[in-house]
């Protein structure tokens, strides 16, 4: 690997998490289920990969040549505001989502599926794709707002089946002026409804539609905690207004949904110039409940950089699942032009996208220690 790269782990991003609320030790609660067996409502598969979950967890049950099952910090928090009777549901997902890539196991279904409102953006922040002209110029068929009608038939197919949907992709979802009714529909249908968004421009209306659907997670994106840095790195961006809005939202939330479960988060993008975790814990930490730092992935270049000689395969793979606005399916968000696009749900359905020829022969290249052969994959560090 050349001097310098470093691996990027997608699915444990963090380079640092602040948490307002202590966190219960959730092990009483897992060995109450295995004792009274609360996982009746799944049928028999799931049924038993969430007992698995629960003793690996507890240390009642070790795989064989692979690191068992472990809950990360703002997991824990997710578990913690979940009802007993939602825990198998939520192990069932949270395992597949942690162990199948690092086992390279597949089943039917992807445990996320990740649903792009719109790929446009109102921010050309300076480590984002957005940056990129050829993919924000219209004419070039990249930027769209996806079809109330599209959304439903995509949460019809994979609710039951899938539990993580996160809204948000390459674009910033509260442009999507369906938005609202989308995450009408979508409350209630999963146990892990995330999105993420740059705060910008909520409004009350947003943010009572946000939190009468019921999300597990709310990302408000910002990256420093004074100016003039936020607007350097958030170009188009007012650290003014976004706080101003943050700061709304949870009035709103306190006063109207004191029940809600929404885990709220500021997250930031490790890079120079993004100060400290404790000045954003200064500034955003009375108006949510974690303040974070995530790594940087240059994702911005993915298409000129120099190879990174990583040779591991992409975790992603085997974890999720990205339709984008217009209905194509593409196995990673680094490849924000779609050169892997393996389909599109609109003449396919999730299962079989998600098993089809093009995604297991990806799996395979990098299972191989192929990446090295595909254009975007070598010069990519995603693990």
């Amino acid at each position: 690997m050349p001097d310098g790269v470093r691996t990027y782990r997608k699915h444990d991003s963090f380079v640092a998490l602040k948490q307002r609320t202590p966190l219960p030790d959730p092990k009483p609660r897992l060995q109450a289920l295995l004792e009274r067996g609360g996982d009746r409502g799944l049928d028999a598969r799931k049924a038993q990969l969430a007992r698995r979950a629960a003793r690996e967890l507890l240390g009642l049950e070790r795989p064989d040549q692979a690191e068992p099952f472990q809950l990360h910090a703002n997991v824990q928090e997710e578990l913690a505001r979940l009802d007993d009777s939602e825990l198998p549901r939520y192990l069932f997902y949270r395992y597949r989502y942690e162990t199948y890539p690092q086992r390279k196991l597949l089943d039917a279904w992807p445990p996320c599926v990740q649903i792009e409102p719109t790929s446009a953006c109102n921010f050309r922040c300076v480590f984002c794709y957005q940056t990129d002209a050829e993919f924000t110029r219209k004419s070039n068929g990249h930027m769209g707002m996806m079809s109330l009608d599209l959304f439903k038939e995509i949460v019809d197919q994979i609710k039951g089946e899938v539990e993580a949907v996160t809204l948000a992709s390459r674009g910033e979802p509260l442009i999507c002026p369906d938005l609202e009714r989308m995450l009408a529909y979508a409350g209630g249908k999963f146990l892990a409804l995330k999105i993420n968004t740059n705060a910008s421009l909520l409004t009350e209306a947003k943010c009572h539609a946000i939190l009468a659907s019921g999300p597990s997670t709310v990302v408000f994106s910002a990256d420093a905690a004074s100016e003039p840095a936020y607007s350097r790195l958030r170009v188009g961006g007012s650290l003014e207004k976004v706080l101003a809005n943050v700061r709304m939202f949870a009035e709103i939330k306190a006063r109207r949904y004191p029940r809600s479960r929404a885990i709220t988060r500021v997250s930031g993008v490790k890079v120079e110039g993004s100060g400290n975790l404790g000045q954003m814990e200064r500034l955003w930490g009375d108006f949510v409940d974690q303040v974070a730092f995530v790594s940087y992935n240059p994702w911005e270049n993915a298409y000129t950089a120099a190879p990174t000689g990583v040779e591991a395969p992409c975790s992603d793979l085997w974890r999720r699942l990205f339709v984008w606005w217009d209905g194509r399916v593409n196995p990673c968000d680094v490849d924000f032009k779609s050169t892997l696009s393996v389909g599109s749900f609109k003449s396919s359905e999730i299962p079989e996208l998600w098993r089809s020829e093009a995604y297991e022969r990806l799996r395979a290249d990098h299972l191989e220690k192929k990446r090295s052969g595909l254009p975007l994959c070598s010069r990519c560090a995603v693990i």
